[in-house]
């Protein structure tokens, strides 16, 4: 049995800054505890940032930490790969203890709503019965109509 709080110092996660809209920086969890069956991190989206849209293999699980933000969840209006059109069809707002499934291919994007307070969840990826690895595909959009690329 391992143990971490997630407000310790360190473990900071290596991320691309091309998946997030502003600052943002992650401590990588899930190694802390030897969790084998997920994937855990606890994330700070600063400045209003949120992630670029985007959609996991697997489920995810976010557990609000600090502040305000939401979770934006679109629909694909096209069978094409890179380039289509969507439309946005929840946005469900996030405070401090709340916690929402996300379920495995839905497009979605969460962060901050306050460019001056820091939005902080931590995020579980459930990894896949029949796919151990955990993936995730990211979306260049306009986060209203247009996806325009994969990143």
């Amino acid at each position: 049995m391992e143990k971490t709080n997630i407000y310790s110092k360190g473990n900071k996660r290596k991320i691309n800054p091309n998946w997030f809209t502003n600052k943002v920086h992650m401590k990588e969890i899930s190694s802390k505890i030897k969790s084998k069956e997920q994937d855990i991190y606890h994330v700070y989206f600063q400045g209003g940032a949120k992630t670029k849209l985007h959609l996991h293999n697997g489920n995810q699980i976010l557990i609000a930490t600090k502040g305000v933000g939401n979770l934006e969840i679109f629909k694909k209006l096209s069978t094409k790969k890179t380039i289509f059109k969507i439309k946005r069809i929840e946005k469900i707002p996030l405070k401090e203890g709340d916690i929402v499934h996300i379920p495995s291919n839905t497009l979605h994007t969460h962060g901050s709503t306050d460019k001056k307070k820091i939005f902080s969840h931590i995020a579980i990826n459930i990894h896949p019965v029949r796919n151990p690895e955990y993936k995730t595909i990211w979306y260049e959009s306009d986060f209203k109509t247009n996806v325009t690329e994969i990143i």
